[in-house]
């Protein structure tokens, strides 16, 4: 082993937002000059000092795309570790918001069926959760949050 195989990473912490309305879930595509840059992605970013992972998503939606959010429900968590650093990454199932959706810290915004995800491309660290919602992980979450509701 050399000295770089035994140093440790930067870990970072991250929380994203899996929106969905009427069937399809909205992606963010990140700017070029960023880490990943053109690649597509749920929305959300970093975690900062003080924050709760709740606090982090509300703020980096409303940096990045202009929305504020309300009902975010845990939904899958996982860590991925990059040549240059070790992400943790926290994803929340979010239906509702307010505001225009507007292009604020990336370059486009779409709406994509469920089904349409694959054909997209995406970061290696979100691939386990893209599996698991084309697996229909997020439809079986939904269905207990409704019934859960009523």
């Amino acid at each position: 082993m050399n000295k770089e195989s035994l140093q440790e990473l930067p870990f970072v912490v991250v929380a994203a937002a899996i929106i969905y309305q009427e069937g399809k879930i909205l992606l963010t595509r990140r700017k070029l000059d960023a880490h990943q840059g053109g690649l597509w992605e749920f929305p959300g970013g970093k975690q900062e000092a003080g924050e709760t992972l709740e606090e982090c998503l509300r703020r980096e939606l409303k940096e990045e795309i202009a929305i504020e959010v309300s009902h975010l429900k845990p939904f899958y968590v996982l860590r991925h570790r990059y040549p240059d650093k070790e992400v943790e990454l926290h994803f929340f199932t979010c239906s509702r918001f307010e505001g225009t959706l507007q292009p604020l810290g990336c370059m486009e915004m779409a709406w994509v069926p469920q089904h349409e995800l694959g054909f997209y491309e995406f970061p290696a660290a979100d691939q386990a959760v893209l599996k698991a919602i084309l697996q229909g992980k997020l439809e079986q979450e939904l269905a207990t949050n409704a019934n859960a509701r009523s």
